[in-house]
């Protein structure tokens, strides 16, 4: 397999420059119609960096999976999960991260690149109190860059077409993924109590 290994060769490959419109997006802060579009997504995936190595984290919450502070700065609270804090740890060591929002229906995504610490302020997690619960800790983003994303990806694969939508009776349960990873394990158990269990503990 023909491996290419360096910049040059990916220019020769991929010539031809950059359109305006590809540069032009890029803003150091949200405009008004860019946290419009921010806010209107209620699901984030976060990428963060760590000496262990790379992690991505899926996000949701219900209207809107961040609050948006002002032009600079996102807060994002961490709910109930399966307590790994991968992206936490990962933060707390290296602020570097990068979000990709998508909204339901829409083929633009939206994407930020930027700096986030992770705060467990009495104030601020009171805040995002949901059926009197908080979060444990709350992600605090620093925007370096933001920028909508070409919709090419989302409109080749049809992802809203529920035309297209996956049987999830034709895919393998969490239970028996397990079971495959770990061979000893009751996945019949697991599935069954699966759906009571994350109600219990969604916030």
């Amino acid at each position: 397999m023909k491996i290419i290994e360096t910049v040059e060769e990916l220019a020769a490959i991929y010539g031809g420059g950059v359109s305006e419109a590809s540069v032009a997006k890029v803003t150091n802060y949200l405009t008004p119609l860019y946290r419009q579009m921010i806010e209107a997504s209620p699901f984030v995936a976060l990428a963060t960096v760590g000496p262990e190595g790379l992690d991505c984290s899926p996000r949701g919450d219900l209207g809107g999976v961040v609050r948006v502070v002002d032009d600079k700065m996102l807060q994002m609270p961490d709910w109930r999960g399966n307590n790994r804090v991968d992206s936490l740890s990962n933060i707390v060591r290296d602020p570097r991260l990068a979000l990709m929002f998508l909204i339901p229906g829409s083929n633009t995504t939206m994407r930020i690149n930027g700096r986030g610490v992770v705060s467990n302020d009495d104030a601020l997690l009171s805040s995002f109190e949901m059926d009197g619960k908080h979060p444990r800790t709350v992600i605090v983003v620093t925007i370096d860059e933001v920028y909508f994303q070409c919709a090419r990806a989302l409109i080749r694969s049809e992802l809203w077409n529920p035309d297209h939508f996956v049987d999830p009776k034709n895919l393998p349960t969490p239970g028996l993924m397990l079971k495959a990873a770990t061979e000893a394990f009751d996945h019949e158990t697991y599935d069954r109590e699966w759906a009571a269990r994350a109600a219990r503990t969604m916030w």
